[in-house]
C-alpha cells in the first residue's frame, strides 16, 4: 500500500466528476501524487524551497535544529563556493557574482558576462549556509552547474518564465530606480523558481484568487498557510506545488531541457561527493527548488540505474568571483516580482521569528544584526546556531500522509490584529504628510476601514500588507503625487523599506581596498550611500594631489554620479588650484567592485582599457588620439602615450575614408600645443603622424571633393590639417607640390565644396581675392543660383578653419547678399541660411560674428555715415618717381656697399667691374627699367 493511495483515489474521483472520463486531468493529478511519493521515498532527504520565501526559511531553521545534518547539498553554482565564507563580512542582502571579460569559447562581442545569485537573511539558502559555516564538522557542497555552463546553455533557453504582470513591472520613476539597477545586466540564478510558465494558468489563478499579481497570490495561498505548518506538511505541500507547475508546463517549453540538464548535473555531483567522502546519506540534506525536488529524469535518486551523466567541460573563459551589494528592489526587478514583495517577505519573516520564539542561524560577525538573542533561545540552539551539547529529539516520520488533511481542511487563519493595522494607518498618514500629501486623521480612519473591506472582498480574515497598500493608495493619493514618492512606495518604506546590502572591507577586491586606503586622507566614509562633498585645496595641501589624481581616474572609469566634479577641470597643460567633488562611491559599490575584476589598481584597469580601445577592430585615428590624451591626463609619462600614438599613425595610414577628419584635426592640434609648451621637442610619433597625415589627406583630397557621401565638414577639416600643419610638415620633409597638385585635381560639384575649393585656391595663390570676389558677385547676379547661395556661404564658413584670413571676405559675401537680394528672394532664403550654418558650422559662427563686429560700426550714430570697406573707392596708385641719374643717391649708396651689390651681380651673372662707365650705365639702365622699386627703396631710406 502506498502512503498516498487514499489521496490518489479522492483526486481521481474529483477528476471524473469535473471532466467526465478525466483521462488528462486524472493523469495530472495522479502524477502529482506520484511525484511527491517518489521524493519521500528517496533515501537522501530532499528539502524543497522557494526563493526568498519566509515559510521556506522557517521550515529550514526548524529542520536544521531538529536533525543537524553533517552535509548540506545546495542548489547553487558549484564554483561560487569560495564566496560563501566572505558573507560574514557583508551586510545582507548581497549577491554572489561571477564576472568575465576575457572570453574563450563564447561568441565574440558577447562579453562581458556576469552572473549573480542574491542572498537575503529571510531565505532558506542563507539559513543553510549560516548553519554549515558556523557549525563544526558540517560541510556545504554546491551542486548546480557552474557559471560557465549557465552561458553555455543560455541559448537553449528560448523562452523564459511567464512575464510579470503590468503591475509588477516597475517604472523608471518608481522612486528607487538606482537601487533596482544594483545588479546591472547580470544573469540571475536563484534557488526555487516557483512560478507557472503557463500564462493562461497564471491569469486564471490571479483572477479567481482576486489578486493583482503573482507575488500576492503566492503570499495568500501558499506562503501564509505554510508559515506555521509542521515540517512534514510543508515538505509535501511545497513538492506538490512544484509538481503542479512542472506538469502544467506547455509543450515545447525550451527551458525544460535546461532544467533537466541541471537536475542530472546536481545528482551526478551528489553521487560523486558521497562516493569520494563515504558520507552516510542519512546525515545529508539536499536543498533545491521545489520544481527540481520532483524531477522525472532517469538520474533522479541515489539508486538510479541510469548511465553516469557526463558533465561537459568548461570553456577557456577566465572567471572572476566576488560579492556585490544587492537590495530588495534589485531582487524584485531581477526576477519579475511585485514591487515591495521582498520587503513584505522580510517583515513576515521577522514577525514569524518573533512570534515563534525561533533563533535563526546567522553567520558570526555578520554586519547589521537584528539585536541580542534571548537567553532562552541561546540555550536551545547554542551561540551562532552551533550544535547543542545534547542530541535533539528525532524528527517525525516524514513519509506519513500530511497532504490529505492539509488540502481538505481550511487553513488556520489569523484573526484581525487591530493594533497592528491601526499602527500602519497612523504611520502611513504621518509619512504621507512628510512627503507633501494633505493627509489627516480622517484618512487614517478611511485606510483602516478600507483595508478591512478589501480583505473581506478578497476572502481574507485579516488584511494583508497588499490590502493595506491598496487602501492607502485609494484613500490618500487621490489623483496627484506632490513629491518624488507615491503612496505605494511609502507603504513599502513603512512595511520594511528597501533594505540595501553592503560588502564589507575585508570581502572587497584588492583594487577597491586600495581605493579606500588611498582616499583615506579625505576623511570620507566610503561605505555610506549618501553623497558627500569634499574640497581639495591643492596649493595649501599639496599632499592631496594623489587623491585628486585618483578621483579623476575614478570619474573616468565609473558611471556618471559616482564621482562628480563641482569645481576644477583636468585639461592638457592645466592644473587646478582648488577642486570640489561630490563622492557617492557607496551607492555605486557594484561598479567599483567590477573594476576589481579587471586589475589590481585603477591605473592598471585604465591602461588595459585604453589599449583595448585602440586595438579594437573598429578603432579609428580619432579614437586613438583620444586615448593618447586620456593617457596623458590620467596616467602621465611618455611610454604609454607614445605606444598609443604609434598606433594612431597606423590607423590613420590605413583609413580609406575621411569621416574622422574633424576629430583628428581637433585632437592633434591640442596635443601638439601641449607638447610644444611642456616638452623640449615633439615626440617621434607626433612627427610621424603629421607627415603621414599630410600625405594621406593630400592623396584623398580629390576623391573627397568629388564624393557625395563625404560632407563639407570633413573636407574642411582635411584642408585645415593640410594648411595649419603645413609648416611643420614641410620642415619634416613633406613636399608642398603634392598639396598644389591635389587641389588642381579636385573638381567638386556640390556648391559648398566648390566654395571650399575656391578658398583653398586663394590660400595657395592660385586665385586672387579680386577673382574670388568677382565669382561671388556673379553668383548673386544669377537668379538661378541664388537659392543655392547659402550652400556656398556654408562652404566659405567651413573654410574659416583652414583659411582664417578669409573671415572678412565671408562677412562681405553675406553683407552683399542682404543688400542686393530683393525681399521675395531674401526672406525665403533666411531659414535655409540659418539651418545651414547651424548644422554645418556651429563652432565657426562665433569667428564670423567677431569679424562682423570689427567690420560694422558699433553705434547707430556711426551707421549713417558708414561705408562698407568693399564699396570704398580704391586708393590711387602711387605715382612712380623719376629714376635718378647716375649721379643721384642710389649710385652713391651702391658704391658705398660694393659687397652686397657684387653678390647680387654674381647671382644674376653680371661680370662687369666697379668704377667703369659701362657699369654705371648698366645700373642706370636697370634703375630706369624698374622705377617703382627704386622709388620704394628711396622712400624707405628717407631719401
Amino acid at each position: 500500500m502506498s502512503t498516498f493511495d487514499a489521496l490518489r483515489e479522492q483526486l481521481l474521483d474529483a477528476a471524473t466528476a469535473f471532466s467526465g472520463d478525466g483521462d488528462a486531468l486524472a493523469g495530472i493529478l495522479s502524477g502529482m501524487v506520484d511525484d511527491v511519493d517518489r521524493m519521500l521515498r528517496e533515501e537522501l532527504e530532499i528539502f524543497p524551497v522557494c526563493h526568498h520565501s519566509p515559510a521556506s526559511a522557517l521550515a529550514m531553521t526548524r529542520r536544521l535544529r531538529d536533525r543537524r545534518p553533517k552535509v548540506v547539498y545546495l542548489e547553487l553554482c558549484e564554483d561560487l563556493r569560495p564566496l560563501l565564507d566572505e558573507l560574514r563580512n557583508c551586510r545582507l542582502p548581497v549577491a554572489l557574482q561571477a564576472f568575465a571579460t576575457q572570453l574563450d569559447g563564447f561568441p565574440p562581442g558577447s562579453g562581458p558576462l556576469s552572473v549573480i545569485a542574491p542572498v537575503t537573511e529571510a531565505s532558506a539558502e542563507y539559513q543553510a549556509i549560516a548553519y554549515a559555516l558556523d557549525t563544526p564538522g558540517v560541510e556545504i557542497v554546491l551542486v548546480d552547474r557552474s557559471v560557465d555552463h549557465v552561458f553555455q546553455w543560455l541559448p537553449q533557453e528560448t523562452d523564459g518564465p511567464a512575464g510579470p504582470a503590468p503591475e509588477e513591472s516597475g517604472s523608471a520613476d518608481d522612486g528607487h530606480g538606482d537601487e533596482a539597477a544594483l545588479h546591472g545586466d547580470a544573469v540571475g540564478v536563484e534557488i526555487g523558481d516557483l512560478r507557472p510558465r503557463f500564462a493562461e494558468l497564471e491569469k486564471h489563478l490571479l483572477h479567481h484568487g482576486k489578486v493583482r499579481h503573482w507575488s500576492e497570490w503566492w503570499d495568500q495561498y501558499v506562503e501564509q498557510p505554510l508559515t506555521g505548518a509542521d515540517y512534514g506538511t510543508y515538505r509535501q505541500a511545497m513538492a506538490l506545488v512544484g509538481s503542479l507547475f512542472r506538469r502544467l508546463r506547455p509543450d515545447g517549453d525550451g527551458r525544460l531541457a535546461v532544467d533537466e540538464e541541471r537536475e542530472r548535473h546536481m545528482w551526478a555531483r551528489i553521487r560523486e561527493h558521497l562516493a569520494a567522502t563515504g558520507a552516510d546519506p542519512a546525515d545529508c540534506l539536499y536543498v533545491c527548488g521545489a520544481f527540481h525536488a520532483v524531477s522525472t529524469v532517469a538520474e533522479f535518486g541515489l539508486r538510479s540505474e541510469a548511465p553516469p551523466y557526463e558533465i561537459s567541460p568548461r570553456t577557456g573563459t577566465h572567471w572572476l568571483y566576488g560579492l556585490i551589494p544587492s537590495s530588495h528592489s534589485a531582487i524584485e526587478a531581477q526576477f519579475g516580482l511585485a514591487r515591495g514583495s521582498v520587503s513584505i517577505a522580510a517583515a513576515t519573516w521577522a514577525k514569524a521569528v518573533k512570534r515563534g520564539g525561533l533563533t535563526p542561524h546567522r553567520l558570526e560577525g555578520q554586519q547589521g544584526g537584528s539585536g541580542k538573542r534571548t537567553t532562552k533561545a541561546t540555550k536551545a540552539t547554542g551561540p551562532a546556531g552551533a550544535a547543542p551539547p545534547v542530541a535533539a529529539p528525532p524528527a517525525a516520520e516524514p513519509s506519513a500522509d500530511r497532504l490529505t488533511g492539509f488540502l481538505a481542511g481550511p487553513p488556520a487563519l489569523d484573526g484581525l490584529d487591530e493594533d497592528e493595522l491601526r499602527g500602519w494607518c497612523v504611520d502611513i498618514v504621518r509619512l504621507a504628510r512628510r512627503n507633501g500629501y494633505l493627509a489627516s486623521t480622517a484618512d487614517a480612519i478611511a485606510v483602516f476601514e478600507t483595508s478591512i473591506l478589501l480583505a473581506g472582498v478578497r476572502g481574507r480574515a485579516r488584511p494583508t500588507p497588499y490590502d493595506f497598500a491598496d487602501a492607502a493608495v485609494t484613500c490618500i493619493e487621490k489623483d496627484v503625487v506632490p513629491g518624488r514618492r507615491d503612496v505605494r512606495r511609502l507603504c513599502e518604506i513603512l512595511l520594511g523599506g528597501d533594505k540595501i546590502g553592503m560588502v564589507g572591507y575585508a570581502a572587497l577586491p584588492p583594487l577597491v581596498r586600495d581605493v579606500h586606503d588611498r582616499l583615506e586622507p579625505l576623511g570620507l566614509d566610503l561605505t555610506r550611500r549618501t553623497q558627500q562633498r569634499v574640497l581639495l585645496d591643492l596649493k595649501a595641501d599639496p599632499e592631496l594631489e594623489p587623491c585628486s589624481d585618483l578621483l579623476w581616474t575614478l570619474r573616468y572609469l565609473l558611471p556618471d554620479g559616482a564621482i562628480r566634479p563641482i569645481m576644477g577641470a583636468r585639461r592638457l597643460g592645466e592644473r587646478p588650484i582648488q577642486e570640489s567633488w561630490d563622492v557617492a562611491l557607496g551607492r555605486h559599490q557594484r561598479e567599483i567592485i567590477e573594476l576589481g575584476y579587471e586589475g589590481v589598481t585603477v591605473e592598471q584597469v585604465l591602461e588595459q582599457r585604453l589599449r583595448r580601445t585602440v586595438w579594437d577592430p573598429q578603432a579609428t585615428a580619432g579614437v586613438a588620439l583620444a586615448a593618447v590624451e586620456d593617457a596623458i591626463l590620467y596616467l602621465g609619462g611618455r611610454r604609454l602615450p607614445s605606444e598609443l600614438g604609434a598606433r594612431a599613425v597606423e590607423l590613420l595610414a590605413a583609413e580609406r575614408t575621411v569621416d574622422d577628419a574633424p576629430e583628428v584635426l581637433r585632437r592633434i592640434r591640442r596635443l601638439l600645443t601641449y607638447y610644444r609648451a611642456s616638452e623640449p621637442e615633439l615626440p617621434a610619433w607626433c612627427e610621424d603622424f603629421v607627415t603621414a597625415g599630410y600625405a594621406h589627406y593630400c592623396t584623398l583630397l580629390p576623391t573627397a571633393f568629388a564624393d557625395d557621401d563625404t560632407g563639407v565638414r570633413q573636407v574642411g577639416a582635411m584642408l585645415g590639417f593640410l594648411f595649419t600643419l603645413e609648416g611643420l610638415a614641410l620642415s619634416l620633409g613633406c613636399d608642398r607640390a603634392q598639396l598644389e597638385l591635389a587641389v588642381r585635381q579636385s573638381h567638386p560639384r556640390a556648391p559648398a565644396k566648390v566654395a571650399l575649393l575656391w578658398a583653398a585656391q586663394t590660400q595657395l595663390g592660385l586665385l586672387t581675392r579680386e577673382e574670388l570676389r568677382a565669382r561671388c558677385d556673379e553668383l548673386l547676379a544669377n537668379p538661378l543660383v541664388v537659392p543655392a547661395y547659402p550652400l556656398y556661404v556654408s562652404g566659405f564658413v567651413q573654410a574659416l578653419e583652414p583659411v582664417p584670413g578669409l573671415a572678412p571676405f565671408v562677412v562681405e559675401a553675406l553683407s552683399k547678399a542682404f543688400a542686393r537680394l530683393p525681399d521675395p528672394v531674401l526672406l525665403p532664403w533666411l531659414p535655409t541660411l540659418i539651418t545651414t550654418l547651424r548644422r554645418h558650422a556651429p563652432e565657426l559662427v562665433p569667428v564670423l560674428v567677431r569679424e562682423a563686429g570689427r567690420t560694422f560700426p558699433g553705434t547707430l550714430a556711426e551707421l549713417d555715415a558708414w561705408t562698407p570697406p568693399w564699396e570704398r573707392p580704391a586708393a590711387p596708385p602711387r605715382r612712380a618717381r623719376a629714376a635718378p641719374g647716375p649721379s643721384g643717391p642710389v649710385p652713391a649708396l651702391l658704391t658705398r656697399h660694393p659687397a652686397t651689390t657684387g653678390a647680387v651681380a654674381a647671382l644674376l651673372g653680371c661680370t662687369a667691374e666697379w668704377g667703369s662707365r659701362q657699369e654705371n650705365g648698366e645700373v642706370a639702365a636697370l634703375i630706369a627699367r624698374h622705377p617703382m622699386t627704386t622709388g620704394a627703396v628711396a622712400d624707405l631710406l628717407g631719401a
